[in-house]
């Protein structure tokens, strides 16, 4: 008797807990594709564009210094002005100024990205905000992004829901 109880409790729970799994609804969501659209991408985008210009500029004289100090140097050698010793201390020099160049572009594209994570933060966090609003409302168990997604069946892109949200 006792097993008889045992396995209609085992069978109805296993049941219960099968038919909570199907319960759960999946769903994706497009958030490149919402974040393209957001009017505050266009600010990012301007703001990135004025650094960008900005430190380009300074590479730029960056480069024309290097550039002139290079140009100097060959024409005083080519006239036999440089000692040996001269000429050493000058390639020396130049090497540097090769090493500067190549970190600084380094150092600009580390600043560019640094302040697009900065300035794409709250716009992420409003979109994510927006992405567990449609959750909850919807029921989801899970909302997947659809940049890594492989595979989804039609009805369950909520884009259009966190588009919504977003007042777009």
């Amino acid at each position: 008797m006792k097993a008889l109880l045992k396995t209609a409790l085992f069978a109805v729970l296993f049941l219960g807990v099968t038919l909570t799994a199907a319960a759960q609804s999946y769903a994706y969501v497009n958030s490149a594709e919402i974040l393209s659209q957001m009017p505050e991408r266009k600010q990012v985008q301007s703001a990135l564009q004025d650094l960008q210009t900005q430190l380009q500029k300074k590479g730029q004289q960056m480069m024309t210094d290097y550039q002139s100090k290079r140009q100097d140097a060959a024409a005083k050698a080519e006239r036999g002005e440089l000692s040996p010793v001269q000429q050493q201390a000058l390639v020396e020099e130049l090497g540097k100024k090769e090493e500067e160049l190549l970190q600084y572009e380094q150092e600009m594209i580390g600043k560019l990205q640094a302040k697009e994570q900065e300035l794409l933060k709250p716009i992420m966090d409003k979109v994510n905000q927006a992405i567990q609003d449609v959750a909850a409302e919807g029921g989801y168990a899970m909302i997947f992004d659809a940049g890594v997604l492989l595979f989804a069946a039609d009805g369950t892109d909520v884009s259009a829901q966190v588009k919504s949200k977003l007042g777009m």
